[in-house]
């Protein structure tokens, strides 16, 4: 009996003293994880967008002490900051924060002053539409919404079906809080290089062309766009168009022809890209309609007259249909289509290629052309695209173009902060000489 009860009482010191180490273990790994995130957060920070409220930013601006101005002038001292900032920065694009934010329209409306936005005659005399193809970092399309924002103008979103659930919520969110927004009644699940591409675009435009608003120009953005002018701004330059459209259309080398001459089937795929177009052995016919096919961008800005062309024209509609196997037709449906003979704001077969260069609707820097085109990127590349980096903020806004790809939070937060920052500026200043 005696040794039975010595054993029980080994047992329980045993289990009590494993207890004790457990506990012990825990404490410690608690106590661990609080100095790794005060160290984290001490030698981090989160940008906020510019505005997102004014005592935030200026505190931020003090803290940091990042003047954009001086970033603009190109002073060698705050570029410098600008790059230790970004390196110590630790941007979370959490869809969720957006989710919160707009589950309260009247704090989301007034928090990101969506109802402080100056508007000019001019401009609500000459609204324009937005498409917004979109399917991941919601903090990051809200801020490109907001940049470009008026509440006379129409927005469309068309996420991805693939997105995840907290992102839809995020835009299904904010389409509730804001009436001039509104997510497209049919959406795809977009593929890389693919039909749904330029179809999620053609959503948006279907469903703009049944809005109240009596837009002039449709415009398309992506996740990584951000604008270099204000609505006014843009609203100018798009009177000068009077009528004609905005993009680019290059006669193709034979290289881009192989895109359009062979059909293409979409695949699965073991890396980024889970699916993909492959080029199969199969010739195509030519394209209908005797039409010349032209190479260009997905993006564009176009007359409203064009796009009513573009939805209703059996020869438009032909040519879709014939572009469904082929690769990345977004990039020949529009520069084609807008040299047809005949149609709303067309560019005549004989003109000169239409580049990038002379196209204003998307300012690219590629790294094969950094140098003798461009500056150098002071960002980073990703396939060969720029995404930009605070020191390119003068040469962007100076460029003459109304929109710039790419940009990313994670790479460098604070150009889009400055960009924020000097398009409100503009947007005052406008303001101040009319009073």
């Amino acid at each position: 009996m005696a040794s039975r009860m010595t054993i029980r009482c080994g047992a329980l010191h045993t289990l009590r003293h494993r207890c004790f180490l457990f506990s012990s273990s825990l404490l410690l790994l608690c106590l661990l994880k609080l100095v790794y995130i005060n160290v984290r957060v001490k030698n981090s920070f989160y940008l906020e967008p510019y505005g997102f409220t004014a005592s935030y930013f200026r505190t931020w601006a003090h803290g940091h002490n990042i003047n954009c101005t001086r970033i603009y002038k190109l002073e060698p001292v705050e570029i410098g900051k600008s790059l230790e900032l970004r390196r110590k920065a630790n941007v979370v694009l959490e869809d969720d924060r957006i989710v919160s934010l707009s589950a309260d329209c009247e704090r989301f409306v007034k928090t990101r002053r969506y109802n402080d936005i100056p508007v000019f005659d001019e401009e609500l005399k000459f609204p324009l539409a937005y498409s917004l193809v979109v399917h991941k970092n919601a903090p990051m399309v809200e801020r490109i919404l907001r940049a470009i924002y008026a509440p006379h103008n129409t927005y469309c979103i068309h996420y991805d079906k693939k997105s995840t659930p907290t992102f839809i919520k995020a835009m299904k969110n904010m389409a509730n809080c804001l009436p001039n927004l509104f997510i497209a009644s049919k959406i795809e699940s977009v593929e890389y290089a693919h039909i749904t591409r330029l179809n999620a675009d053609l959503n948006c435009i279907s469903d703009m062309l049944k809005s109240d608003v009596k837009w002039e120009y449709v415009i398309n953005l992506c996740g990584q766009d951000f604008p270099l002018k204000t609505n006014y701004e843009l609203v100018m330059e798009l009177k000068a168009l009077n009528g004609s459209n905005m993009l680019e259309s290059s006669r193709p080398s034979e290289l881009k022809k192989q895109r359009f001459v062979f059909q293409y089937e979409l695949q699965n795929m073991p890396y980024e890209y889970h699916k993909l177009p492959v080029k199969t052995t199969r010739l195509k016919d030519a394209a209908p309609h005797n039409i010349q096919v032209f190479i260009g961008s997905a993006y564009f800005v176009l007359s409203r007259d064009f796009v009513t062309f573009v939805t209703t024209s059996p020869v438009a509609k032909d040519f879709l249909a014939w572009s469904a196997d082929t690769y990345s037709p977004d990039e020949h449906f529009w520069a084609t289509l807008v040299r047809v003979p005949g149609v709303p704001g067309h560019i005549l077969r004989t003109h000169i290629d239409i580049t990038d260069l002379q196209s204003k609707t998307r300012l690219v820097k590629w790294n094969y052309l950094e140098g003798s085109l461009y500056p150098p990127c002071t960002g980073t590349h990703m396939r060969s695209v720029c995404i930009y980096g605070a020191a390119e903020l003068r040469w962007l806004l100076n460029y003459g173009h109304w929109f710039a790809n790419k940009f990313d939070l994670k790479v460098d937060p604070i150009v889009i902060n400055c960009l924020e920052e000097k398009l409100d500026e503009k947007r005052k200043q406008r303001g101040n000489m009319l009073v």
